[in-house]
């Protein structure tokens, strides 16, 4: 007689999300205090060159915008928060520019991977957008590809946080997204 044991195992469900919002040193720092975001990369996408590296991004030639790529838990943190997250964290409102860093590189974007994940975008940003007084320019695009950043780019602000533009930029951008999103964090 065979023993039959049942050895259900719980799968972790996981997905991506790829957003930009400017710098990604700073989207980064954001999204990697979230509960429910597994990791957070940063990258580049949007464009139309292949590999691009931060200087040939940095030029605008590549066309591609600096991001973060979010692996995150569905079941802890919906898409739908990680959009009003994005959004809320950056201005939306401002093309192709966030603070002093300005070029098509630092545009507002919401890199999609299905119809669902368009509709919603177009949902959340609408629902954003009747808070707010200019009209939002944050770009949908279809996800494509995605490319990596440099190893010095990943976990930026955790290893430089002296850093002179950590201290002056991200710091307290920081600050205000922990006021902001208390209720998301870790």
């Amino acid at each position: 007689m065979t023993e039959s044991t049942d050895h259900t195992e719980t799968q972790n469900i996981k997905s991506l999300a790829t957003f930009g919002g400017g710098c990604f040193w700073c989207t980064e720092a954001m999204f990697q205090s979230i509960q429910g975001v597994i990791s957070v990369t940063s990258g580049y996408s949007g464009g139309n060159s292949t590999d691009p590296s931060y200087n040939e991004v940095c030029s605008g030639a590549t066309g591609h915008a600096e991001v973060i790529q979010i692996e995150y838990d569905p079941q802890i943190i919906s898409y739908e928060n990680l959009l009003r997250v994005h959004l809320g964290s950056h201005d939306p409102t401002t093309l192709n520019r966030q603070g002093a860093d300005h070029g098509t590189q630092y545009r507002s974007i919401i890199l999609v991977r299905s119809q669902e994940e368009n509709q919603i975008a177009e949902e959340i940003i609408q629902e954003y957008s009747s808070t707010i007084e200019q009209p939002i320019v944050t770009e949908i695009k279809d996800f494509e590809v995605f490319y990596s950043a440099e190893d010095n780019h990943q976990n930026y602000y955790a290893e430089n946080s002296n850093a002179s533009y950590c201290e002056a930029v991200i710091s307290p951008k920081l600050s205000k997204f922990r006021a902001t999103y208390s209720h998301l964090l870790r």
